[in-house]
Parts: C-alpha cells; sequence; structure tokens
C-alpha cells in the first residue's frame, strides 16, 4: 500500500465516520474515533451488500458511501448491544 493509498484510505474512513455520527444522533467520536468507525463499517458493509447482492459502484464517491452505510450499521448496532 502506498502512502498515497493509504492517506485516501483514512480519508474515506473518517468522512464515513463523521457522515454515520451525524445519521446516528449523538455518536461522535472525534477525528480518530471517526477513522476507526469508517473503516470498521466498510469491513460491516463488506460482508453485507455482497450477501444481499447489493453494488454501489466504484470510486471515491462509492466508496464513502459504502463506508457509511455500514458505519450506521455497526452503530445501530452498537446502540442496540448497549440497552440489553
Amino acid at each position: 500500500m502506498t502512502l498515497e493509498s493509504l492517506v485516501i484510505f483514512l480519508l474515506i474512513g473518517a468522512v464515513a465516520g463523521w457522515l454515520s455520527g451525524v445519521i446516528v444522533k449523538g455518536y461522535g467520536f472525534g477525528i480518530l474515533g471517526n477513522i476507526v468507525v469508517g473503516i470498521l463499517g466498510a469491513f460491516v458493509a463488506g460482508f453485507v451488500f455482497p450477501a444481499l447482492h447489493i453494488s454501489l459502484g466504484a470510486g471515491l464517491v462509492g466508496a464513502i458511501i459504502h463506508s457509511t452505510i455500514g458505519a450506521v450499521i455497526l452503530l445501530l448496532l452498537v446502540r442496540v448491544l448497549k440497552r440489553a
């Protein structure tokens, strides 16, 4: 992985984490937390979307949308588990 791709990877994670924190109210984790939530969200979506035969396309915008949806799913799961 080159330095450029690592920076893009981290920026996508940060944007996706921030967007998911805005969508799921009350979940802001700071810049590092948002990056982690966005990256974990990308992994969650990477498992869920192929199982449902969903493809969002390629490119930067597709990656951000993909990661954001996964991060929202992750935050909603965290919210449900906290209540239980």
